[in-house]
């Protein structure tokens, strides 16, 4: 699985990507993460600064990334080979859009080998960028969550790892993937007993009970 990141930050990106079990994913190659940076596509001097914002049509508060600077660096994630052959989609990020699941991730695994993430800044990206990237390639639009982030990033990072961790052998076992088990969001370990300001904290009885059925009843109800 590749995963082609477009964004400005490649470096906010790397250091969550390049961590834990997502960076052993890599290390492994059972995932390939890329990166091509919208500011690459603008032109002008070597060592300059490259705009890729301006102010919208229509007025309003901060700025706009410009519609060719995205668009080339996601043909560039495409690698010019035809999108069907190499079975690649677009993520386009967006508040308003359909929530992203599990079985989206899960889909994304079935059906592609390429995802390109397009990480938006400011206030969101020139329409038209949409539009002419779905001459290229499929395009998926997704929201992470109901808040507003300021980029696209962050919803980037949540759909990599989200994908990655049900990729097989990445967790070690099938099991991990808490949504294909009877699973509890409240979790203990050792030791049995924890003291604090003079109160004790224990693991619940039927953890201990080596007693599988009862422990399933238990999970079940939290």
């Amino acid at each position: 699985m590749r995963f082609h990141l477009v964004t400005l930050f490649e470096e906010a990106c790397d250091a969550y990507l390049g961590a834990s079990i997502i960076g052993r994913a890599r290390k492994e190659k059972k995932i390939v993460v890329k990166y091509q940076n919208p500011r690459d596509f603008v032109a002008g001097p070597a060592g300059s600064y490259k705009k890729v914002d301006e102010k919208p049509y229509g007025g309003g508060p901060g700025m706009v990334m410009m519609a060719l600077p995205v668009v080339k660096a996601v043909q560039k994630s495409l690698g010019g080979r035809t999108p069907k052959l190499k079975k690649s989609v677009i993520v386009w990020f967006s508040p308003s859009a359909k929530q992203f699941t599990n079985k989206d991730a899960d889909a994304l695994i079935k059906k592609y080998s390429d995802v390109i993430l397009v990480c938006g800044r400011y206030e969101g990206i020139d329409e038209r960028a949409k539009k002419i990237l779905k001459t290229l390639a499929p395009v998926k639009e997704y929201a992470v969550g109901e808040a507003v982030y300021t980029g696209g990033e962050l919803p980037a990072l949540a759909v990599v790892d989200a994908v990655t961790r049900r990729l097989p052998g990445v967790l070690g076992k099938d099991a991990s993937v808490e949504e294909r088990r009877v699973a509890s969001s409240a979790v203990y370990t050792r030791p049995e007993t924890i003291s604090y300001k003079k109160k004790n904290y224990r693991v619940p009885k039927v953890l201990q009970t080596g007693h599988h059925a009862e422990i399933e009843k238990w999970r079940e109800k939290k």
